[in-house]
């Protein structure tokens, strides 16, 4: 690196003209991420503007009144009052089969501002002390919820920097090495969040984009800054002059970071197979912070640590314990793999049994939507009394919305089916009273809302929706020339997501594994390595998997992460586990098998290399794990159960990576292969030859 201030400034101006354009263009925020007919209604109801308003519900009840006492008559009519004048519309009202509650539920005719809305029906429970007065609905609850999880993410993304860095000071043992790692990961991350941008044109981002890309990119960001930062630390440690250690580490530890980041771009790219706009701007958001990380690590942080030199390693605080990270220093990971090589067979069974019991449950893994309950209230009333009203109300939960739309001389056949359609829902139990029908401005379309069976996410709302599909609606809409049909809402764009994952999760598998094979075949030139590094990454992420049915579809572990089991798995989760937790096990396995590759070209034996390669990299894959087990831990602690999900997924992937993986069963494997773990077919000799410059063969005594 002869002109370090140059790259510095390039790097600075890069992401400066990254983060510009994301102002210039803004970010296209996904509307709606359904797929197939739920998609297709959606758009029918767009075309024919054929929506149903939003509703706000008021809810009484008392514990000591009856809903025919004078009290509780006058607190309805007050209530009525206030949401007649604040929503355009007068409401109507249903008691409850318990004799002490009311919903009283009205339409949002003309915009409202929901505080205001809120507090004034809030407002007249001061009246009337007997009766308890809540509001909740379609827009206060929407809203809350959004307070609730933006809450959450925020306080998430800002814990994870000083979680990160807590865990580097303890790595290094100074604030110059701990901070390095960091700014490169911040600067990776703000110049991604820029991209967002451009990109979001051609793949618009769900929100949910930004803090996974906080979350990958301060993981891949901290993974390569610690092998620049504590390779050139090794190399300086063997006696090389500080210019000469970086221009070795680079043309080592920057070969690694180029395959690693591949590696774990090749894993993300493969939600582009799903065919979904939400996996469409979880990959291009991934991609871009990988791609940023990367380009960082081998560019601006081989300049900054060639300005640092020594200094890297001031601001050391006493008597502040930290990781062994030089090798001469290092005692407890040695000392466990040397037991593991002396009994491979023994350590490889144990580890794999261990791992593979982990991994049983996931046979009975089952995905479904989030449901209620997903998200707790968090001090949001609005959020609280929704659960109230819908475990009392059956009315109020979530429907199925039919949309049909044809000629308008179709129209008067049109209502009869209808009709029909209504009362074949209500015979055969899929739907409860009352249901809504919404005109399009067209007049010669409507939407039908049919408040499901069940709670939504459950088997019986499912199969409602496959009794509509295939039996009721083709029975009367459907049988109506000309009149193209639908049935969409939430519950059936969770049944289309699902199903379109199903069919497109064994071509992202094949997609993966297929590249990430050649991509190691290449770098290695082994055609063993890369079959054993896929199916080691295989189990550790099928254990992980298995965990998560242990935690989450079981009621054990809710007193313990605050949360209400709903039986299943977020339907989204396993195929976005699946390519991160791939991707991010790569890294690690890329990292532990350049340095065994550099030690067998450098005239050790296998098992030599083996041993040397997991002890040099101890320090910075414990520190890189701990750091990624620290920031995913923080997401099991938020109130949505789909983060929670993720959370406990990464963190539990990343550990068992980490440990049972990389100190037992990469090594005991490779030990028993011996030789043949570079073992090479003839008729692809042909390969490129990655150039290396290889290490000593043994460290300095």
């Amino acid at each position: 690196m002869r002109r370090p201030w140059r790259a510095i400034a390039a790097w600075f101006l890069f992401v400066g003209l990254a983060v510009a354009a994301g102002v210039a263009t803004g970010t296209d925020s996904l509307q709606n991420g359904s797929v197939g007919e739920s998609a297709r209604g959606y758009a029918l109801i767009d075309q024919h503007q054929a929506w149903t308003p939003a509703r706000e519900y008021g809810y009484l009840h008392s514990k000591t009144l009856s809903t025919d006492d004078p009290a509780f008559r006058s607190a309805i009519a007050d209530v009525s009052a206030r949401m007649r004048e604040g929503l355009g519309s007068r409401p109507t009202v249903q008691l409850g089969s318990d004799g002490h509650s009311t919903l009283l539920t009205g339409f949002v005719r003309k915009f409202i501002s929901i505080d205001a809305f809120r507090s004034s029906v809030l407002a007249t429970g001061a009246s009337h002390p007997q009766v308890t007065v809540e509001e909740t609905g379609d827009i206060s609850a929407s809203d809350a919820r959004d307070r609730v999880v933006d809450r959450d993410l925020h306080r998430a993304e800002l814990l994870s920097i000083p979680v990160t860095f807590i865990v580097l000071l303890f790595a290094f043992g100074a604030l110059v090495a701990a901070l390095v790692p960091v700014l490169l990961a911040l600067t990776a991350v703000a110049a991604a969040f820029g991209l967002l941008g451009p990109l979001s044109q051609a793949f618009p981002m769900d929100d949910a984009v930004k803090t996974v890309v906080v979350l990958i990119g301060m993981a891949v960001g901290v993974d390569y800054a610690l092998f620049y930062v504590i390779r050139s630390r090794e190399e300086r440690r063997r006696g090389l002059a500080s210019h000469e250690a970086l221009e070795r580490t680079a043309r080592t530890s920057g070969r690694t970071v180029l395959i690693s980041g591949t590696t774990v771009a090749i894993a993300m790219a493969g939600m582009y197979v799903i065919g979904s706009d939400i996996f469409n701007g979880l990959a291009s958001g991934t991609i871009a912070v990988i791609a940023c990380a990367v380009a960082g690590s081998v560019t601006v942080l081989p300049a900054v640590l060639e300005l640092l030199g020594k200094r890297i390693d001031r601001g050391r605080i006493p008597f502040l314990p930290h990781l062994r990270t030089d090798t001469s220093e290092s005692r407890f990971w040695p000392a466990v793999v040397d037991r593991v090589l002396r009994r491979p067979v023994l350590s490889c069974a144990a580890a794999t049994a261990l791992l593979v019991a982990l991994a049983l449950p996931a046979l009975g893994l089952h995905v479904t939507k989030p449901s209620d309950q997903s998200l707790s209230s968090q001090g949001e009333p609005a959020l609280a009394t929704l659960g109230k009203v819908r475990a009392q109300f059956p009315s109020t939960a979530e429907p199925a919305i039919v949309v049909a739309a044809g000629p308008r001389e179709q129209a008067a056949q049109a209502q009869q089916a209808v009709l029909r359609l209504e009362q074949l829902a209500e015979q055969r139990g899929i739907a409860h009273r009352p249901f809504t029908i919404s005109t399009g401005s067209d007049k010669a379309s409507a939407s039908l809302e049919l408040p499901l069976s069940g709670a939504g996410n459950n088997k019986a709302s499912r199969r409602a929706i496959a009794t509509l599909r295939e039996e009721l609606v083709p029975q009367t809409l459907g049988g109506i020339p000309g009149v193209e049909t639908a049935v969409t809402g939430v519950t059936a764009e969770d049944v289309d997501f699902t199903h379109q994952m199903k069919h497109g999760v064994p071509y992202v598998i094949v997609f993966v594994l297929a590249l990430a094979f050649v991509l190691l075949l290449v770098a290695f030139r082994s055609i063993v390595v890369p079959l054993k590094a896929i199916a080691l990454n295989l189990l550790s992420v099928a254990a992980a998997y298995g965990v998560l049915v242990l935690v989450f579809q079981h009621d054990w572990a809710e007193p313990i992460l605050g949360f209400t089991s709903n039986g299943s798995i977020i339907s989204w989760l396993p195929l976005f586990l699946f390519v991160v937790l791939f991707g991010l096990s790569m890294d690690y396995h890329v990292f532990i098998l350049s340095r065994v590759r550099e030690a067998v070209d450098s005239g050790m034996t296998t098992d030599e290399a083996v041993r040397h390669g997991i002890t040099v990299t101890a320090g910075v894959v414990t520190s890189a794990a701990l750091v990624m087990v620290g920031v995913f831990s923080l997401f099991g602690s938020l109130s949505s159960l789909e983060l929670k999900q993720a959370g406990v997924g990464l963190a539990t992937a990343v550990l068992i990576d980490a440990t049972i993986v990389r100190a037992v069963l990469l090594p005991s494997t490779m030990k028993l292969l011996g030789e043949r773990n570079w073992y090479l077919p003839r008729f692809l000799e042909r390969l490129p030859r990655a150039e290396l410059e290889s290490p000593p063969a043994r460290d300095p005594g």
